[in-house]
């Protein structure tokens, strides 16, 4: 295969640029003919949601680094950098900054330990990894300690001494999920979300990824290193190509053979922009790169003869994704304005002279082919850009895909972000360059003539990013500005403009079911939720998940149910609910403990584990004796040791005391407001309960201290009997989802005995979250302090739950043990950063069975949200 260098300049490019704009931000030009221009906005397509500033100190100070950077999560963690000036104001200090959205001011700092300025910011593929690199060559690795958002420590790293590392990135996993944004109406995810054949950058025997970074100099360097299973780093470096030159700006995408493309640039316009693809292997326990030149290209605003020497440097290079190495967006620069080119590499037919396909005559009719890049679309004349945040959503486009459908043509992905130096911001189509979304800060109102251009340019510096980076649904935008302020954008998901069928609901829960198969966070899908959505997103949301299949679910139905709770914290009509989905998901989580514990008696048993016929016999024997379904079991696959089953008893205690709690509700059944009512109509989770009884009543047998205590008014009384036939009786009511009936009056009445026999328990319920999500639905503007709580009035919702929330001063409980911490906890704890669920840092358990619990939750909460390290005394 032949390769090429770009294409020429085009003639009469000049000519076909329309006349400028006035405008700050001048106007946009797309490559393609038959452009449609920008339909009407309908309301404000980006908007602030908070800002987070630092405290002003008169001698102390956090200040923006040069460069400045800044990284986003999968789990929606945000690490940014700054220079902390010590009193002398002589020396700096080089901080990483890690906030989690939801609380963005408790924020994590720790020194870099870089000696100089940190150049580079990457998380890893899962989120809870951080690469930074700086100015001397010196590449750090970050790990969270004890799993912990608010705890980090470097761990291992690598180095060029001397070489300032200007583009870093993790290697690839080989993991690729493309979303097809017009099958959004499908029902099947496998048509929304299908997973594309893509090789990771170097494995291990079997297959495996191997873990590891990339890295390119200044100088032309590209380093690799590797982390071994063993802990240990493998490091190599080579030269990109034999003529070592300047590297200003570089890159690092993947392709799908499992090489590495690297774009660079020196700085200048009038340079080609050189790339390179990076072999890597590990021969003899050694690492090897091997390099290979690819076809380069000129900026078209070069080799145009009306901007020959307008631009003279180029500020960004950036490729459009990690895994799409073959589109690349550049920016050239002067002092007071820039250009944006969009290019593609495409593979073409290199034509023949008709003498030579006479001489030898082409096999097959196929011409020779060749590499070659050519310009998708170029902008005119900008303002000049001071950063660029680029879309992380995996959506597959065409090199010729400049035209979108009606219904997905200002999707949130399809766009990039620009940020300016007067402080606007622009959403811009990732292809076709054209405009999508607007927005213009605080001081960079809308100019109307030349005049105003030229006072706003002569002013002074306004406030700008320097950096920013789009969420992983592209609906929030994180920036920061050249005072190291910290302001987060929402996106809407229409880009503010009016499309049919709702499209803008239709957008969330295609993003919604996104996260739920990939199981990254949603919390910037929440910040456009509003209290009237909610019910309906819910609803939707559960019935796509009821069209996949039954093994696609099970993976799914603890990530469901979470969302489903973080969902109705949104709406006054569904927040009691979330108490409800909270106790489903850990009323999940025992059901699956409990059942793991059951071993066959027997090694030649028939395919289904003692859980699963555990639930096949409980749901054919609808008898309301418990002793009845007791005997259709083989209790020889119920025997634990003693230890084992005492360690169990809070956990046992917990599903006793809730069946309790829901019977004695029944009565008052007509009342939604009221923490367990959806398990009144649960015929699955009533089952569960129902199946749980059952092996705590054999379990019981075995040692009668590990069952639930009640405080029953008659000695004689079998509570366990009592609460399991009126179980039944409710589990009939509702087994069937389709055919929901009412319970009977005598149960009714059965149920408002129940507070005369035994002591209804009070049921500790999860706290109120302290996060931001609830106190931005009203769309105003919310200024915070870094180290500093937000003084705002808690969720307005709250008044409907004080029967539910422990006073200060009152007992404190560990939510996942259920043991009590006492009102003023002695032992560390954390909490989840979604839901607020607490429990202990450290284990006090040592029973291999309570250990198999706590492993459930030692990365997540049972919500998936991170752990976060809290105060020793929290209130």
């Amino acid at each position: 295969m032949q390769i090429a260098a770009a294409e020429g300049p085009r003639p009469g490019l000049a000519a076909a640029l329309p006349e400028r704009a006035r405008g700050a931000a001048g106007s946009w030009r797309a490559a393609g003919p038959g452009e449609c221009a920008p339909l009407p906005p309908a309301g404000p397509a980006m908007d602030l949601a908070y800002v987070c500033e630092w405290e002003k100190k008169p001698k102390s100070n956090h200040c923006p680094s040069i460069p400045l950077v800044c990284a986003w999560s999968c789990r929606n963690l945000i690490a940014f950098t700054t220079d902390l000036k010590n009193e002398e104001e002589k020396d700096l200090t080089h901080m990483v900054h890690i906030i989690d959205t939801e609380h963005p001011w408790d924020v994590y700092s720790v020194n870099s330990g870089h000696a100089e300025v940190i150049t580079c910011l990457e998380w890893d593929q899962s989120g809870s990894r951080l690469l930074s690199a700086d100015a001397d060559g010196h590449i750090k690795c970050w790990s969270m300690t004890d799993h912990l958002a608010n705890s980090w420590e470097n761990t291992v790293g690598s180095m060029v001494e001397g070489d300032p590392v200007v583009a870093l990135s993790w290697l690839h996993n080989g993991v690729k999920l493309a979303l097809h944004v017009e099958k959004s109406g499908a029902s099947n995810f496998g048509e929304k979300f299908s997973r594309v054949k893509f090789s990771p950058s170097l494995t291990l025997f079997g297959g495996k990824p191997m873990e590891g970074w990339i890295a390119v100099t200044i100088s032309g360097l590209v380093t690799v290193s590797l982390l071994k299973p063993n802990g240990q780093v493998l490091t190599s470096t080579e030269s990109l190509c034999r003529l070592r030159c300047r590297v200003a700006l570089a890159d690092v995408a993947f392709t799908g053979g499992g090489n590495i493309v690297v774009a660079t640039s020196d700085g200048s316009s009038t340079s080609p922009v050189q790339f390179y693809k990076v072999c890597v292997s590990v021969v003899n326990e050694k690492c090897k790169i091997d390099t290979e030149i690819l076809p380069s290209l000129f900026m078209r605003c070069t080799t145009d003869p009306a901007r020959k020497d307008k631009y003279p440097a180029i500020t960004h290079l950036k490729f459009l994704a990690r895994d799409m190495s073959e589109q690349v967006l550049l920016c050239a620069s002067n002092q007071n304005s820039s250009i944006v080119e969009c290019w593609s590499l495409r593979k073409e037919g290199l034509p023949v002279n008709n003498i030579f396909q006479q001489i030898s005559p082409v096999v097959g009719d196929k011409p020779p082919m060749i590499l070659k890049w050519r310009i998708l679309s170029a902008t005119n004349d900008l303002d000049r850009v001071s950063a660029v945040a680029l879309p992380k959503l995996p959506i597959s486009l065409t090199n010729t895909d400049l035209k979108v459908a009606n219904d997905t043509k200002f999707f949130p992905g399809l766009g990039l972000a620009l940020a300016f130096h007067d402080g606007s911001v622009h959403i811009v189509h990732r292809l076709s360059l054209q405009m999508m979304a607007v927005f213009y800060g605080s001081s960079s109102q809308r100019p109307v003539d030349e005049q105003t251009i030229k006072r706003q340019r002569t002013a002074g510096p306004l406030v700008h990013f320097k950096a920013m980076q789009l969420s992983w649904t592209s609906l929030a935008l994180a920036g920061v500005d050249n005072h190291g302020k910290l302001s987060m954008l929402r996106i809407s998901p229409s880009m503010g403009h009016v499309l049919d069928m709702n499209m803008s609901l239709r957008h969330l829960l295609f993003l919604l079911e996104y996260c739920m198969v990939t199981g990254y966070d949603w919390w910037d899908i929440l910040l456009h939720v509003q209290p009237n959505m909610v019910q309906n997103l819910v609803e939707k949301l559960h019935e796509e998940y009821m069209r996949q299949n039954a093994a696609l679910q099970q993976v799914l139905s603890t990530r469901i149910v979470a969302m489903k709770a973080s969902l109705c914290k949104l709406s006054s009509s569904t927040i009691a609910r979330v108490c409800d989905y909270h106790a489903k998901l850990f009323l999940i989580a025992i059901s699956c403990t409990l059942k793991s514990l059951l071993r066959p008696h027997f090694l030649n048993t028939p395919d289904k584990s003692p859980g699963d016929r555990l639930t096949e016999i409980c749901s054919k024997i609808t008898d309301i004796d418990i002793d009845k379904v007791m005997i259709n079991l083989k209790t020889e696959e119920f025997v634990l040791e003693m230890t084992t089953l005492q360690s169990l008893q809070q956990l046992i205690q917990w599903v006793g005391d809730f069946v309790l709690y829901l019977l004695a509700s029944l009565p008052n059944q007509g009342s939604p407001v009221r923490p367990g009512h959806s398990f009144l109509r649960d015929g699955a989770a009533l089952g569960m309960f129902r199946e749980l009884m059952v092996v705590i009543r054999i379990w019981g047998l075995l040692k009668p201290s590990c069952l639930p205590v009640y405080t029953a008014t008659s000695d004689t009384q079998d509570s366990m009997s009592l609460l399991f036939r009126l179980l039944t009786k409710l589990w009939l009511c509702c087994r069937e989802e389709n055919h929901i009936t009412e319970p009977d009056d005598t149960l009714i009445d059965e149920c408002c005995l129940l507070p005369s026999q035994l002591l209804i328990p009070n049921i500790d319920w999860l706290p109120i979250n302290d996060g931001i999500i609830s106190k931005l639905q009203n769309k105003q503007l919310v200024r915070l302090q870094f180290g500093k709580a937000p003084g705002l009035v808690g969720h307005t919702l709250s008044s409907q739950f004080d029967a539910f929330v422990r006073a200060p001063g009152q007992p404190k409980i560990d939510h996942l043990r259920r043991l009590h911490l006492g009102a003023y906890p002695t032992e560390e704890c954390k909490s989840c950063t979604r839901c607020g669920c607490v429990t202990m840092l450290k284990s006090p358990n040592k029973v291999t069975a309570v250990k198999q619990w706590e492993q459930r939750w030692i990365k997540n909460c049972l919500c998936g949200g991170l752990w976060r390290r809290m105060p020793l005394s929290y209130s």
